[in-house]
């Protein structure tokens, strides 16, 4: 690993020099050691063979201390370490022959999302994933990740398209949030939004949604509603980023670290929530530092997903995906007491109907003797 320049990650959170973290700071310092005595060894014939190991075997002992305990923040630094990979990169690691589909038919091409056909496995799919972009060029073109409203009627687009031809969907979500500009906002993002949430949920075809990095807001959500929804062991899914909740709360971004506590949106905490179906693991360290075992574990785990939801019928498979729908954000103590209230929502929804019914009837009756 080699001392690189310092390059400023997703939402602000800058690099440590060599691209350590804030809370890597203790391994810059062997890094270093490391890489001096390599020199010398190079330089003068020396033999530091058996030093340079120790300082190795120490780096991974004070790598997965580090590791081993991150703190709700220390999550959302992995997650935008500038080096993580992107959709891009697991597009070009796990998927085979694709082939790239452009435009929303309507206004614009928006480089935040790129879908097209291509194979995982045994499997033909429609993909669909953010992109950040990787040099600053492509990062400005791209809006650094963050979707404008045409960006999810192109994915909707191509959802569709592949229900048409019975493709099932693989969607890797990795953003800080929709677009927030004011053209953005003219063109209708929330209503774009919104109208992928009520098509994703009935969309009659499998859906596998994998959170690789940032899982922010409106933005992850609209192509995040799926049959399965997976998260890696350092990303974060939530509905606002640390530092827009803290600046909402506490009318400044400083207590970001308080606001990423609070908002419960690291993948342990997602899974006790019930919010996710799986955690995909990463390498000590994260995904940036062996990228193509991450790659692995996704592919192993979009495939055995698209194993099992192809066995289902598609009445099946859309009555399951409303389910769990309806069952995020439910907080009960016991099943006993889950079902319990799922009876209590019936006979309600029941007395509901037949007072409307009732209403309706009158109305009727007393419009027949006005006239």
């Amino acid at each position: 690993m080699s001392i690189e320049p310092t390059v400023m990650s997703a939402g602000g959170a800058a690099a440590a020099v060599g691209g350590f973290l804030e809370f890597e700071k203790p391994l810059v310092r062997i890094q270093h050691d490391i890489e001096e005595m390599e020199r010398e060894q190079r330089e003068t014939g020396r033999d530091h063979a058996a030093d340079i190991r120790q300082q190795r075997t120490r780096f991974k002992t004070t790598l997965k201390r580090l590791y081993s305990s991150l703190t709700p923040w220390e999550t959302v630094l992995v997650a935008r370490h500038p080096k993580r990979p992107l959709s891009t990169d697991y597009l070009r690691m796990v998927f085979r022959d694709f082939c790239e589909l452009h435009g929303d038919r309507a206004f614009a091409d928006d480089k935040a999302i790129i879908s097209g056909f291509a194979r995982i496995g045994g499997h033909k799919v429609m993909f669909i994933g953010h992109n950040k972009g990787k040099e600053v060029k492509e990062r400005i073109a791209c809006n650094f990740g963050c979707a404008h409203p045409e960006g999810y009627r192109k994915a909707l687009q191509k959802m569709k398209l592949a229900e048409k031809y019975g493709l099932p969907v693989v969607c890797l979500i990795d953003t800080q949030g929709a677009y927030p500009g004011i053209g953005s906002e003219e063109r209708g993002i929330a209503y774009a939004i919104a109208t992928n949430l009520m098509e994703m949920a009935r969309l009659r075809t499998p859906i596998v949604c994998v959170v690789i990095g940032e899982g922010g807001s409106g933005g992850a959500l609209g192509i995040g509603v799926g049959d399965r929804v997976a998260i890696f062991q350092h990303a974060f899914y939530s509905v606002i980023s640390p530092e827009g909740c803290a600046a909402i709360l506490w009318k400044t971004a400083e207590q970001r670290k308080h606001a990423a506590e609070a908002l419960r949106l690291t993948a342990r905490e997602l899974a006790k929530l019930d919010m996710i179906d799986e955690i995909i693991p990463e390498p000590v360290g994260g995904a940036h530092r062996d990228p193509e075992k991450v790659a692995a574990g996704l592919e192993k785990y979009v495939v055995a997903a698209l194993n099992d939801l192809k066995r289902l019928t598609l009445g099946t498979l859309i009555r399951r995906r409303q389910e769990r729908i309806r069952r995020l954000g439910s907080f009960f103590a016991s099943p006993s007491e889950a079902k319990a209230r799922a009876a209590t929502d019936v006979s309600t929804t029941r007395r509901s109907t037949s007072r409307t019914s009732r209403l309706r009837t009158r109305f009727s009756q007393r419009e027949k003797v006005t006239t």
